[in-house]
């Protein structure tokens, strides 16, 4: 007879799966939980510490660490010493494992767990018998997705009790990835508890990560280019598990872009509006209510917010769609903490209605997935640096003969918000209004030098750089993008510092009548 051992702690549709596997012939072998829900359904099974002869040990560490386990998940039948060892040995071959381990991962997660919790929910026999039904794919189904429960009793059905090769390749592939991934997670729970010892590294000698694909995405940044989306695994509030109420398939870009203005959104207290275009904010707002927001945000540069991304921190409501109705403005795709269920009808009145994509997160993203690792491919490796928040708030340093006044300070500190999310060489201008709104009126982004992203952010602003701010991502190198920025009408600077020119810069702001703050830190986003 031919055996399935199933071992699962997510019992979604192991009943159905173990009634297939009977009717097809299977004798069953099953372990703890498993066995009992099996029985209470009324499906018949042998327990493994009866087919063994080994009871169940040390509360359920030790029960299917045994040669007559592994002995039929790895004996090759295709191998008359394996075959004469197996009959020597009692070991009767087991051609189907289903098996999915502890839940590591959203114990760790459990406010108020102890660390012995967390420690016992680290599988040991899972991940042994995947990997022993893996290495042995050409013989072994090793089933650990209940998703596949429908595809191999399908097949079964289908090839007279057997499983094609390509199948069983393709299950073996998906349970080394399985047990990867939840060595992984393992792995950063030790790293993040070994970095707080005194005197240990802060980046690990060696680390691990994984990811859950989503979606295949159409193509990547360009159509010759194959992309897909994957998750972390987090179950919190992320674009990962955000909700999409409407509008075309999401594309790479569209999450890239999603992704950076969600991000700058995040960075405030107050009801925020951010369009982004190519991965950098064209407009930004923060003002008493969303459509007041929308309105300064679009303000800033309404050229290059057409077909751009919005977010926002706020529920996004009823009023602010209309207000982005009303303004004309394409948009590819909204995202929001919430979204009022009304949201999409009003949308559709637009001629691209259709078409924009609404994210709905399901909450604001906590500050733990806000402040992971960042990584970056480059050839032959990656680079991993932490996100960028520093531990201090910025310096607020008068380093002209004029101190700014309250509302530049308004000012300078939502654009020094706004800088860091812009890319290097970074230039922001804003304004602060009477309402207490603050928004950007001119942005210049990703220059090879300061001065060429002074004059754009400048070009952009127009006659509204007249009694502007002006924020730098690092210090001015000379005094000619300060003096652009002056020569428009910018009354203020928020900048670093740190230069060697830092006088005659500071010189050049004293000439115009500007006051300027040193912040001690800079935001480089290269």
């Amino acid at each position: 007879m031919r055996r399935a051992l199933l071992s699962v702690t997510d019992k979604q549709g192991i009943v159905e799966f173990a009634r297939g596997l009977a009717d097809a012939g299977f004798g069953l072998l099953s372990t703890g939980g498993t066995a009992r829900t099996l029985a209470d359904a009324g499906v018949e099974t042998t327990e493994v510490a009866d087919y063994t002869g080994f009871p169940e040990l040390m509360d359920g560490r030790l029960k299917t660490l045994h040669p007559k386990v592994h002995g039929g998940l790895l004996g090759r039948r295709d191998d008359d010493g394996h075959r004469a060892a197996m009959a020597a040995h009692q070991i009767d071959p087991i051609d189907v494992l289903c098996v999915n381990l502890y839940r590591f991962r959203e114990t760790v997660k459990k406010p108020g767990i102890t660390r012995q919790e967390i420690v016992e929910q680290i599988d040991i026999g899972g991940p042994a018998m995947i990997r022993s039904a893996a290495k042995n794919h050409h013989a072994v189904a090793v089933v650990v997705d209940p998703a596949d429960y429908p595809a191999v009793l399908r097949s079964l059905r289908d090839n007279g009790g057997t499983l094609p090769a390509e199948l069983l390749r393709k299950l073996a592939a998906k349970a080394f990835a399985h047990t990867a991934a939840y060595d992984a997670a393992i792995a950063q729970w030790f790293d993040c508890e070994r970095r707080t010892a005194p005197g240990e590294q802060f980046f690990a000698g060696r680390i691990a990560f994984s990811g859950e694909k989503l979606q295949d995405l159409r193509y990547g940044e360009n159509p010759h280019q194959k992309a897909a989306f994957y998750t972390l695994g987090e179950p919190s509030p992320s674009l990962a598990n955000s909700k999409q109420l409407g509008g075309k398939e999401l594309s790479y870009n569209n999450i890239l872009d999603a992704d950076a203005a969600l991000a700058l959104a995040l960075e405030f207290d107050r009801p925020v509006c951010v369009l982004v275009k190519h991965n950098n904010p064209c407009g930004t707002a923060v003002a008493p209510n969303l459509p007041r927001a929308f309105e300064l945000a679009l303000s800033g540069d309404p050229v290059s917010a057409f077909g751009g991304i919005l977010a926002t921190n706020r529920t996004f409501d009823v009023a602010t769609a209309a207000a982005i109705v009303a303004s004309g403005t394409f948009l590819e795709v909204i995202v929001a903490p919430h979204v009022e269920p009304a949201v999409v009808e009003v949308l559709q009145q637009a001629k691209w209605g259709a078409n924009v994509r609404v994210l709905d997160l399901g909450g604001v993203p906590d500050t733990t997935l806000r402040h992971r690792f960042v990584a970056r491919p480059v050839s032959g490796g990656f680079l991993l640096q932490t996100a960028d928040f520093p531990a201090e708030a910025p310096r607020q340093d008068v380093a002209t003969k004029r101190a700014p006044s309250d509302a530049e300070r308004t000012a300078m500190a939502f654009a020094w918000k706004v800088c860091k999310h812009v890319k290097s060489n970074a230039i922001v201008l804003a304004r602060a209004a009477d309402d207490g709104a603050c928004y950007t009126v001119g942005v210049g982004a990703g220059q090879m030098s300061r001065v060429d992203s002074a004059k754009i952010a400048v070009d952009k602003a127009g006659d509204r750089s007249k009694g502007c701010v002006v924020a730098s991502d690092a210090f001015f190198p000379f005094a000619d993008g300060l003096l652009v920025c002056a020569k428009a009408g910018a009354t203020a600077a928020i900048q670093p510092g740190g230069s060697k020119r830092d006088q005659e810069v500071v010189e050049a702001a004293d000439e115009h009548g500007m006051a300027m703050v040193m912040t001690g830190q800079r935001h480089f986003r290269h």
